[in-house]
Formats: C-alpha cells, sequence, structure tokens
C-alpha cells in the first residue's frame, strides 16, 4: 500500500525545485519520492549494521560466559596491529 506525505515550503522554493527537477526529465515529485526512499534506504543500513553490532556483541559476552575467551595483553595487541599493518602496507607495495 503506497502512502501520501505532504508538506509545505514557500512557493519560490517550489518553483526553483520543480524548474531543476524539470531540468532532469524528472517531475517534482518524482525527485521527493527519490529522495524519500534514499533515506530509507540509509536507515536501513543503519539498522542492519545496528543489529549486526548487537550480534557480535552478545557473541562476544556468550563466548566470555562460556570461558572461550582468550585475554591479551595492551603490548600484545599493539605488536599484531602493527603486523597486520606491515602486511597491510607490503601488499600495497607490490
Amino acid at each position: 500500500m503506497d502512502t501520501r506525505i505532504q508538506f509545505r515550503v514557500d512557493e519560490e522554493t517550489k518553483r526553483l525545485a520543480q524548474t531543476m527537477a524539470e531540468s532532469q526529465g524528472r517531475t517534482l515529485s518524482d525527485a521527493c519520492r527519490e529522495l524519500t526512499e534514499e533515506l530509507a534506504e540509509q536507515q536501513r543500513k543503519i539498522i542492519n549494521h545496528d543489529q549486526w553490532l548487537t550480534e557480535e556483541i552478545n557473541a562476544a559476552f556468550s563466548k566470555l560466559e562460556s570461558g572461550q575467551s582468550k585475554f591479551i595483553s595492551h603490548e600484545e595487541a599493539n605488536l599484531d596491529m602493527e603486523a597486520r599493518k606491515m602486511k597491510i602496507r607490503n601488499k600495497a607495495k607490490k
């Protein structure tokens, strides 16, 4: 089911927007619909990312609670990260 969105702008804004839309072979209604669809798609991506992040956090806590986690020191983490960066830099040079 489609729904209708209605909003108000001043006459000059409408005229300028309509002229721009028409210069692109679209109606103002088409341009508003496309913008609304783009905004909705951006929100879907945010929702999907939030859902993924929540799942990852829950999995990490489950792993911690089951005793499957391995903790490393700050120094070990830094050394590991530097090794990873070096590997990426070396690949980029080839």
